[in-house]
């Protein structure tokens, strides 16, 4: 008897065929299929901004301007010297609400050490606000 010789090669024949099915599948499969819909929660009513508030306003640049409550724009030197600017303007009022307000084209961080520096304030109401001028 002859002994056959073993082959060290892959028949990919099969591989290719099974491939084509899969392929033909979703060819099919793919139109058939529904897309998802996302329900996006609606948009109450915003709250209103309260009557009286202080607002530090971020310019483009990174500047600050803090706002009393009558609207006087008071310029600010840096994050050190906001601290003695918001506090006196605070009083014995602990709720006095601040709005933040960042200028669209300033960079993320400069509002977000303004925000933290208000809340080591202990302010208990502070907002965020985008402004484009």
């Amino acid at each position: 008897m002859r002994q056959r010789k073993l082959k060290n090669e892959i028949n990919v024949v099969p591989y290719i065929d099974v491939m084509l099915v899969l392929l033909v599948i979703f060819m099919v499969a793919t139109p058939m299929m529904t897309t998802g819909s996302v329900d996006l929660p609606s948009s109450g009513t915003a709250p209103q901004k309260p009557d009286k508030y202080l607002k530090v306003q971020v310019e483009r640049d990174g500047t600050l301007s803090v706002f009393d409550t009558n609207g006087k724009e008071t310029k600010v030197k840096g994050l050190k010297s906001l601290k003695d600017t918001l506090l006196p303007l605070k009083g014995d009022n602990d709720k006095m609400p601040v709005l933040v307000a960042g200028d669209k084209e300033t960079q993320y961080k400069n509002v977000i050490e303004v925000l933290d520096e208000v809340k080591k304030m202990r302010f208990e109401r502070v907002a965020l606000e985008t402004s484009s001028k």
